[in-house]
């Protein structure tokens, strides 16, 4: 136990290291998601998100609560920060907004999105059954039982839940207007633009007690495993022209950069499942026939 806990104190310090180094990462290139690990080695760490959830990982569990979000239904005075921060766009939550039903009190942070391109509409980080969904949304809260704050909580094992929706192209969903219809005031980096607030549980699905449970990270730099995810099995839809808002609007570049880069294809590929399963709150008769072919397909 103290070796590992020398070796998760230095990949903290070599993280922290990186920080001051004011280490950039982006998608692709020399300083994309394969080489993120030469600065942040804490992505090349064990249990990394996201994962391709598949058939053979998932293990009912009668223990799992329904997610219960709490205050979620916010007035249209108060102002939230839609910010783009060069890696996506990221939406301010306030401090009242609390889910329950996890071991702890999780205190909501932020939210923000994953996307493809105009082109190829595959950009949600979860997978299931390997089918990659066209975008993804996270609602980012923090351990406020435990830790002062998301800052304080971001590095420690049990500082984090995450809700991951997938999210696919189809009807127009009125609840992402509230925020798409902003998107050109954070078209650049460092952009950002006032948005009044909504009910942001509308942004979910409209069943909460049917969900993949799984212990994960962080799935940008510096990838720390400190993330109790929670991807709704359910998905919900945007429109067409609601998705290529996400995929053709927004910039990587800053005003100033001489080089114009699309935000775009801002998901990570599926990480090693480092034998982890991935609990589900749901037990139905698809489930075991799932998990019986998925045994056939590896006997076979």
């Amino acid at each position: 136990m103290r070796i590992l806990s020398f070796i998760a104190c230095i990949l903290l310090l070599l993280t922290s290291l990186s920080f001051l180094r004011g280490a950039e990462w982006t998608y692709s290139g020399q300083t994309g998601q394969d080489y993120w690990s030469n600065k942040y080695p804490y992505c090349a760490s064990p249990f990394q998100s996201p994962i391709d959830i598949t058939s053979d990982l998932l293990r009912f569990s009668p223990a799992l609560r329904p997610i219960e979000v709490r205050n979620y239904k916010l007035s249209s005075t108060e102002q939230l920060s839609l910010r783009n921060d060069g890696h996506s766009l990221q939406l301010s939550l306030p401090p009242t907004m609390y889910v329950s039903g996890l071991p702890n009190q999780f205190t909501a942070a932020q939210l923000h999105f994953h996307w493809g391109s105009s082109h190829r509409p595959t950009g949600s980080e979860h997978l299931v059954d390997s089918k990659q969904f066209a975008a993804e949304l996270h609602i980012v809260h923090y351990n406020s039982d435990k830790y002062p704050d998301i800052k304080t909580a971001m590095d420690k094992s049990d500082g984090l839940a995450v809700l991951g929706v997938l999210i696919k192209i189809g009807d127009f969903n009125p609840a992402y207007e509230h925020i798409m219809r902003f998107i050109n005031g954070a078209k650049n980096k460092n952009f950002k633009v006032q948005v009044p607030g909504f009910n942001i549980r509308e942004l979910l699905p409209a069943r909460l007690d049917e969900f993949y449970r799984y212990d994960g990270s962080l799935t940008t730099p510096p990838c720390f495993p400190s993330v109790l995810w929670t991807v709704f099995r359910n998905h919900v839809t945007i429109s067409h022209q609601q998705y290529l808002a996400l995929a053709t609007s927004l910039f990587a570049s800053s005003v100033q950069d001489p080089e114009v880069i699309p935000l775009n294809n801002n998901f990570r590929k599926p990480q090693p499942i480092d034998s982890r399963v991935v609990l589900v709150s749901f037990k139905e008769a698809e489930l075991f026939v799932a998990v019986l072919l998925a045994l056939f397909k590896s006997l076979c």
